[in-house]
This record gives structure tokens, C-alpha cells and sequence, in this order.
């Protein structure tokens, strides 16, 4: 298993017939944009056999319901989002939700939540973990365990050929858009917006919370607002999706791992960690990687999540 190269941020555009390989016009991030035949709805974790040292760790209460309920916001190609059925959940985090259910000996049960609801979720027994592309914070890490499963950046977009010149320390008294409940909003835009532009006597940056990428980037588009700080690859893929619509700028503002999140002190984490070190110490961990054009973001160790 290689080592995650943290500059190079890649994407996967989804094709209905053919297989190619193209550049991301007017992208601005390098990387490769790949583009595949399908949609990958497949069921990755068949033919996987149960890893009988992570089984033996479930709980019992767990392991008599026979099924590891995980949630996800399925709104963020390509780490996680719908099919074209509309109903079969797809992309990296699925599939990894997948696999760790069957190393486990169990079945997935993928539940489309809000995001901003998935921790209050896991704090109320609705689910046991969430995989959903969350970083861990210190206020996160204080309500829930986090074990970290790959590498994700976060980068700003904007309309396509950046009419107004931006770069991503030149955003003061600028509206830009985060999801709510993410991490953009909670910490990395105010901390941009600090450093770029409040320390240095200038506006701050204008935070738009919506409730997701489609949203931002729909005003992004139209005008009404001036970019979206969000996932790095959900924003290459939009630019993939809808050439001359966006522009993503570099660099990235941040790279950091995301990480499963499970209740706190849940007696079902050190199962969850040893299934995901599993799947990492696997080839079916670069599979997922590669069939959705992350190749790169993989990580050698599952290890408990620190806060940024």
C-alpha cells in the first residue's frame, strides 16, 4: 500500500457506455480526472471473507441484529451519493461502509441522512457509525470516537474562468458557501477568513451555510454568491460533470484524513478499527480507491483520529 500523495487530488466522472481518460477543463487542480464505464453499483464487499479477529470483537447486542447500520449524506460525489436508480447508494463510502460490515460478519444497512443530524444520530442509538467523509475536530472528538480511513482535501470553486481573479487568501468580504454542519463552516473558513483577511485589518470572509454542494455550486453558477469551500473531489467532479460551469483554484486550502465516526466510547470502535486496518492491509481497499478516482488518498494505518 502506497503512501497518500497529498497534492494530488483526483476525481471520477461517471459514463454510461465508454471508458476514457480527459483533463478537467479549467479545473485549476492538478490531478488526474478520471472518467469510467458504469456506476459501480456492484456490491464491492462480495467474496470478501470475514476477518474473524475484528468479528470477535462486536458486541453481542451488535452481533444478534446481524446488521451495522451506517450513515452517510449521499449528495457528495464521488465519496458518497445516489445512483442513477435514484435509490442505491454508491461511491467510496459506501462501499467502504460495505466492507466493513462484512468483515465483520455483518450486513450494511445505509441510511441518507443530513449531515448536521449524523452525529445527534449516533449520540442517540439511531445508527452505529457514520462514514461520510467527516474530519475530526476537538469538539467532535469530544462526543464521538473517530477513526480515521483516508485522506480528503478541501479546496474553494468558483465560476468558471475566475472572472474576479480570486486565489484562496483573497477572499475578504467575499460570499462563499460551506455545507452546513461541515467542517468548512465550523472551522477551516472561519480560520481562513482570520488569517487572510480579520488579522490583517480587511473584511472578513462572508460564510453562506446550505444544506449542500448542489446548492452552493447551483449559486456559485448563477451568480448569486462567489464560490463554495468544500471536498476537493466533489468539487472536480462537478467541474468534470458541468465543463465551463466552475473552477477550482489551487492550491488546496487544507488536506487532512476523514475518519468513521461511532458514538462515544461505543463498545462496537475497536471492532470498527480492526475491520478498516483490515480492509486497508487488503487489495480490495485500493479497488475502492481507484473505481472512484481517488487512487490517491489512501492511508497506511487506521488509527484513532486527532483533531485538527
Amino acid at each position: 500500500m502506497r503512501k497518500v500523495s497529498r497534492t494530488n487530488i483526483a476525481a471520477v466522472a461517471v459514463a454510461t457506455a465508454v471508458s476514457l481518460t480527459a483533463c478537467s477543463e479549467g479545473s485549476g487542480v492538478k490531478g488526474a480526472v478520471e472518467a469510467v464505464a458504469g456506476e459501480h453499483t456492484d456490491d464491492i464487499s462480495k467474496g470478501v471473507e470475514i476477518d474473524p479477529a475484528a468479528a470477535k470483537l462486536v458486541p453481542a447486542n451488535v452481533r444478534n441484529t446481524g446488521k451495522l447500520v451506517v450513515a452517510t449524506e449521499l449528495t457528495s460525489p464521488p465519496t458518497e451519493f445516489l445512483a442513477s436508480d435514484n435509490k442505491t447508494p454508491i461511491g467510496f463510502d459506501p462501499d467502504m461502509a460495505r466492507l466493513i460490515a462484512r468483515k465483520l460478519g455483518l450486513e450494511p444497512e445505509i441510511k441518507n441522512v443530513k449531515f448536521a443530524t449524523i452525529i445527534p444520530g449516533l449520540q442517540a442509538g439511531r445508527f452505529d457509525l457514520s462514514v461520510s467523509a467527516m474530519a475530526a475536530t476537538a469538539d467532535r472528538l469530544k462526543v464521538v470516537d473517530m477513526v480515521d480511513y483516508f485522506s480528503n482535501g478541501s479546496s474553494i470553486a468558483v465560476a468558471y474562468g475566475n472572472p474576479d481573479h480570486l486565489t484562496p487568501t483573497t477572499l475578504c468580504g467575499r460570499s462563499i458557501a460551506v455545507q452546513t454542519g461541515s467542517v468548512q463552516e465550523i472551522e477551516r473558513l472561519p480560520k481562513l477568513s482570520k488569517e487572510s483577511c480579520e488579522s490583517k485589518g480587511k473584511p472578513a470572509v462572508k460564510a453562506v451555510s446550505l444544506p449542500s454542494v448542489q446548492d452552493a455550486l447551483t449559486q456559485v453558477a448563477s451568480g448569486r454568491i462567489d464560490g463554495v469551500f468544500y471536498d476537493t473531489p466533489s468539487l472536480v467532479w462537478a467541474d468534470t460533470k458541468q465543463p465551463k460551469t466552475f473552477e477550482v483554484l489551487t492550491p488546496q486550502v487544507t488536506t487532512a484524513d476523514n475518519a468513521v465516526a461511532l458514538s462515544k466510547d461505543s463498545p462496537l470502535t475497536p471492532a470498527v478499527q480492526a475491520a478498516i486496518q483490515s480492509i486497508i492491509d487488503s487489495p480490495k481497499y485500493q479497488e475502492a480507491l481507484d473505481r472512484w478516482g481517488i487512487k490517491a488518498q489512501g492511508i497506511d494505518k487506521a488509527t484513532t483520529a486527532a483533531a485538527e
